[in-house]
């Protein structure tokens, strides 16, 4: 078995949909990035890359590549699950958490969580999505980013 460990951060800022899981919340702040910049799917794509020993999402859909420019991190999680499935090893299970001051992200973690599960082609009894504020410490405390990190196992075929 393999394990990876994945971590992602955007500012917040006017102007731009505020996209976690594939899920778009409402908020008078988005993610800026040069995809849609979805931290949550960003991390879980950093976590399996990493456990693939493939580096990162930085590597594999560089922000300098005009393609990219906007794209939905969902179907960028297609393309790393197609080198998943590449590989020598199936996805177990995955655990994520989402640090975010506002807004309130319960009333969206289960269309995260199937949304992911979807694309990855598992039950979403094998995805985990918690979220959490930081007691207004830090960056993400006040308001001026969202921040992820995702764990993953992935297990030998």
């Amino acid at each position: 078995m393999r394990i990876g460990h994945g971590y992602d951060v955007h500012r917040l800022t006017e102007g731009r949909k505020l996209i976690l899981g594939g899920v778009d919340i409402p908020f008078e702040k988005g993610l800026d990035g040069h995809s849609d910049a979805d931290v949550l799917v960003h991390a879980l794509m950093d976590a399996i890359l990493g456990a693939l020993a493939l580096g990162d999402i930085g590597k594999l859909f560089p922000d300098t590549d005009p393609e990219y420019k906007g794209a939905d991190s969902m179907k960028l999680l297609d393309k790393v699950c197609e080198l998943l499935e590449d590989s020598e090893y199936v996805f177990s299970n995955a655990d994520m958490t989402i640090c975010c001051q506002q807004p309130k992200l319960a009333p969206y973690i289960m269309e995260m969580r199937t949304n992911i599960a979807n694309v990855i082609g598992c039950d979403v009894s094998r995805i985990s999505v918690k979220a959490t504020t930081e007691e207004h410490l830090g960056f993400t405390g006040e308001g001026l980013g969202i921040s992820a990190t995702a764990v993953v196992l992935l297990e030998n075929v």
